[in-house]
């Protein structure tokens, strides 16, 4: 059997865990936001027309902050659209996916939606066709108190209090000509300054995000980073990274290593940025929001061009299997593998649009594959990233070359004493056992492990069996004597946490189908 040795100390640490890295998205595309998050006369629908199930799923997910309203919607979107008297708003052409917006949804009703799910939400202004006036008139809607015409107009439509939006995204990917209001880098960079410095004077205490690249093979990456840095650097605080993966040419041994050109985005990123701050003789550091991340299988999309008009559709419905979820698993780890750089991360999109929780319009919500990977790492990955040093065989893969065949990461909690494991066995055939050398941290643990796989990893949740692959207790693992060892299965996404003795277990829904598993 193939072996793999990993060593951990609690003095060698990479970065605070960012609750922002389990981060979601929801956009005006698709059954996302109809017949998603919203839905009136479903069953479970509450007094404001959400989805119970979905808002029930959204919390065992565990994300933290979602990201609104788009995405490609977000360049053509009229704000005030949403607001007031439900009967009395517009209908409008969305170009970004060719639908009719009823604007049912808006910024009052996403707000209330954030609020009863527990999570952040993270706002986007349109710079596609709008600019500096319409983004700081959202911004003293939402976050001033009273007393101007927007933040009273906010509460004579029953929002007595601000929203206190934090986090605000300047467009999106306007370096991608489908998008609407396209842009040269530096066109783009120019007017994300002025929104930037304009909406600061009206909230000096948001955090703001310059658009990145739309993806890393777009032909400008990195050049279009450094003219749009060149000039808002110290007016911003995130630069965004998106990325989509598929397997190409049904090569699956690349698709499973996708997390490696994640891992290059992340660092040419961030050396683009250091770059132009090393230029300015700027001593502050740019943190990444790589809000836009996912498995997409973008083939299988007929395009926007191709799509006719309508009021509501499904749209890139990705129905998920076991390979993807540890996909999903490999991209999460190289997400906090650089906690250091990385503060907010948003899987797009949540619910329906290659989401984790798939939805039927009056009927039940259920959970993908993928679900799993993030609600685990969002429930358990506390305190801060340990390096891990590790030894692992490798492979050879087509896209990337030779790639280990074992990833992992680590968290470790001073204040709880929880130590987590998060590992992929990348082998498609063979399980891998691994030796977890721990013997720097105190003893007295007890030893809680579980593996997300099955012997047929095209095994997907369907609504009519929807926990037919879930996450399992592991049972070749043991402790002793400061070495954690185990037996990976083959294509597997596994956590392994050292807890307390003294810890009571508070299992969560998923927690509670591990152990019944």
């Amino acid at each position: 059997m193939k072996s793999v040795t990993l060593t951990l100390d609690p003095a060698f640490r990479v970065g605070r865990v960012d609750p922002h890295l389990f981060g979601s998205f929801v956009e005006h595309m698709g059954r996302c936001v109809y017949t998603g998050i919203f839905e009136p006369g479903h069953p479970t629908a509450d007094s404001n027309d959400f989805r119970q199930d979905v808002l029930d799923l959204t919390r065992e997910l565990g994300c933290t902050i979602v990201r609104y309203p788009g995405g490609n919607f977000v360049s053509g979107y009229r704000w005030e659209d949403g607001i007031g008297p439900v009967d009395q708003r517009p209908r409008r052409l969305d170009l970004a996916w060719k639908t009719i917006e009823t604007n049912e949804v808006g910024v009052d009703e996403f707000a209330t939606w954030c609020r009863a799910a527990g999570v952040e939400p993270m706002m986007a202004v349109n710079l596609g066709t709008r600019a500096v006036q319409e983004a700081t008139d959202l911004l003293e809607y939402c976050n001033h108190p009273e007393g101007t015409a927007l933040s009273d107009l906010r509460r004579s439509n029953g929002q007595k209090e601000p929203h206190g939006i934090k986090v605000w995204c300047l467009g999106n990917e306007l370096d991608g000509p489908w998008q609407v209001g396209h842009k040269t880098a530096a066109e783009y960079g120019r007017l994300a300054a002025e929104t930037a410095r304009a909406m600061r004077m009206v909230d000096s205490t948001i955090e703001l995000v310059a658009c990145g690249s739309s993806n890393t093979y777009m032909p400008t990456f990195a050049a279009w980073e450094a003219t749009v840095l060149e000039q808002c650097y110290e007016l911003v605080d995130y630069v965004s990274l998106h990325n989509y993966y598929e397997p190409v040419d049904g090569d699956v041994d690349s698709f499973l290593a996708s997390a490696v050109d994640l891992e290059r985005a992340i660092e040419a990123l961030v050396a683009t940025a250091d770059h132009v701050g090393a230029r300015l003789r700027s001593p502050k550091k740019l943190r990444l929001s790589v809000d836009e991340w996912n498995v997409w299988y973008q083939q299988d999309f007929a395009g926007q061009d191709n799509l006719d008009w309508a009021e509501s559709r499904s749209l890139i419905e990705d129905r998920y299997d076991v390979t993807d979820a540890v996909v999903v698993g490999s991209l999460l780890i190289t997400l906090l593998r650089h906690a250091d750089r990385v503060g907010i991360a948003c899987q797009a999109q949540l619910v329906n649009v290659i989401a984790p929780i798939l939805t039927e319009p009056g009927g039940p919500a259920w959970r993908q594959t993928i679900f799993h990977p993030f609600a685990q790492m969002a429930r358990h990955a506390r305190g801060e990233v340990l390096r891990v040093d590790m030894h692992t065989p490798t492979h050879h893969t087509a896209l990337y070359g030779d790639v280990a065949l074992v990833e992992a990461t680590a968290t470790y909690d001073d204040q709880s004493g929880e130590l987590a494991i998060f590992a992929v066995n990348r082998d498609r055939a063979e399980p891998v056992e691994i030796d977890l050398d721990v013997r720097g941290f105190a003893e007295g643990w007890r030893l809680e492990a579980t593996t997300f796989h099955h012997d047929d990893p095209a095994t997907r949740n369907v609504v009519e069996d929807p926990d037919r692959v879930v996450p399992r207790r592991l049972e070749q693992t043991n402790l002793t004597e400061g070495h954690l060892a185990g037996v990976l299965p083959p294509l597997s996404w596994n956590v392994l946490r050292l807890v307390p003795t003294a810890t009571e277990p508070s299992p969560s829904s998923t927690d509670r189908k591990e152990q019944q598993a």
